[in-house]
């Protein structure tokens, strides 16, 4: 069903000339996922330049009952962001808010809006002396509204968190049209229900997020990193825990990277090689950080390499000797998603256990997906501090491809009863959008299911914004457009 011409009108009005996007050629990027998994429609992309303009959207689309999805960067991994094939879904791209507010450095805070990308955050901090910690792949793309509300996590999550614990205050517009001025930037703020925690990770479902007042921190003026071998899993859960304490808890990063992770990145991505042989199971990318200048990083993390090495749990390390090898390894680890495109069609899973659990996890999902689909080639890599691995399936090289995305939803089935079996959760970082709500809905707690549900009808009762994402629309939608 086609929405009206004198609706569409009515959206264009409010953003103006230049705020609105309705030829199919230059909308083709914004109705897509940016690994060309799906594609759905959409009449119109809105693009507002202010705060004021997205609330108009809002309200517009409330008294009309028109279903809006937020975008940012496009860069999320569950079709969160893409609109859905019934043409009905308006697009509000928030890349035109793209202004950096305020940068206080005495206060450790920036405000940046809502379009301005991870990378922009990172080098204004870094211009005030500052650092801002979240760290990933699409950096360079994925942006402030985007990387809030999918609380995403990255690299460093082991020594600062995820968004959540990086975001001090947010404004944002409600599914009324509402603005809510919550940029306050207060450590303690004991007022009553969070509604900060409670927008970031909601995926635009409860309100479009149009800025952020984020934590920033001390820069960090040394760094030690190590590309190391190992015979197992638990052999690096066991490492993470002796360099931690060798190093006083500075370790930044510690990634986990198997041997057919590791073969994919060095055959498919320029200008990578292993620093190891490429035999090992098992690799880990290590790094110590830390804001004091003169610590001798290079020489804790060598002798803890030494005593893991005779303590059995490391066969061989690299220990970067500068800047540029260090990125190097940082190159290969970036590189593990794209890497796996040239071998086939790929079942991607973003799970998490107790660190602990990851060696069974690893262990049982092999065994299980292996009984299912023989020749399956599991790609695991992740960030072991904080249980998160991204359990990655290729197709095996004799069978079709789509015979084997045929078998998806029954190996991600087995491989998810296992991660709940350990106690862990099906989407770690990357969110639910609309690829894990059957999951999400088989798996999660019930009484959490229905606070969810009653959060999000007594928002949103129209279900206007994001419909269908985490949780599935309860009816059809109220009425037709008038």
């Amino acid at each position: 069903m086609s929405l009206p011409a004198h609706i569409l009108d009515a959206f264009r009005a409010v953003v103006g000339p230049g705020g609105w996007i309705d030829d199919p050629e230059a909308l083709a990027p914004h109705v897509a996922d940016w690994r060309g998994r799906i594609r759905g429609r959409t009449p119109l992309l809105l693009r507002p330049k202010g705060t004021e303009q997205v609330a108009q959207i809002v309200r517009l689309a409330n008294t009309h009952r028109i279903p809006l999805v937020p975008q940012g960067g496009n860069t999320g991994l569950v079709f969160g962001g893409v609109p859905d094939e019934s043409g009905r879904e308006i697009v509000v791209s928030l890349g035109r808010m793209n202004r950096i507010r305020t940068l206080d450095a005495a206060n450790s805070c920036l405000i940046a809006e809502a379009g301005v990308t991870l990378r922009a955050v990172q080098e204004a901090a870094a211009g005030a002396d500052r650092l801002f910690p979240l760290s990933f792949g699409a950096e360079g793309t994925a942006t402030v509204g985007g990387f809030v509300s999918t609380n995403a996590g990255g690299v460093h999550v082991l020594r600062y968190g995820t968004t959540r614990a990086l975001v001090l205050g947010l404004e944002a517009v409600l599914p009324t049209g509402d603005i809510w001025h919550g940029l306050g930037a207060l450590v303690k703020d004991n007022t009553g229900y969070d509604l900060r925690s409670l927008l970031v990770g909601a995926e635009g479902t409860l309100g479009i997020v149009t800025a952020a007042a984020l934590k920033l921190f001390p820069p960090l003026r040394a760094h030690a990193s190590a590309f190391v071998a190992l015979p197992s899993p638990a052999a690096a859960v066991d490492l993470l825990a002796r360099l931690r304490a060798a190093s006083d808890d500075r370790v930044i990063a510690f990634e986990l990277i198997s041997r057919f992770a590791l073969g994919l990145a060095v055959a498919n991505i320029p200008d990578c090689r292993s620093p190891l042989a490429p035999e090992h199971p098992f690799y880990v990318l290590v790094e110590l950080a830390s804001t004091d200048a003169t610590a001798p990083l290079g020489e804790i993390l060598e002798s803890g390499l030494a005593a893991a090495m005779e303590a059995g749990l490391v066969v061989d390390a690299a220990i970067a000797g500068s800047l540029a090898q260090a990125e190097d390894f940082w190159r290969l680890r970036h590189g593990l998603s794209e890497a796996q495109r040239p071998a086939g069609a790929a079942l991607k899973h973003d799970i998490s256990v107790p660190p602990a659990h990851i060696p069974e996890l690893i262990a049982r999902g092999n065994e299980a997906v292996a009984q299912l689909v023989p020749g399956i080639r599991p790609c695991i890599f992740g960030h072991v501090g904080d249980g998160n691995l991204h359990y990655d399936l290729i197709q095996p090289e004799e069978m079709e491809r789509a015979a084997y995305l045929a078998r998806g939803a029954e190996v991600t089935r087995a491989l998810h009863d296992i991660v709940a079996a350990l106690g862990g959760s099906i989407s770690a970082e990357h969110g639910i959008g609309r690829m894990k709500v059957a999951e999400l809905l088989r798996l999660k707690d019930p009484a959490a299911l229905a606070a969810m549900r009653a959060i999000k009808d007594a928002l949103d009762p129209r279900h206007i914004l994001n419909p269908g994402r985490i949780l599935p629309v309860p009816r059809p939608m109220d009425a037709a457009p008038r």
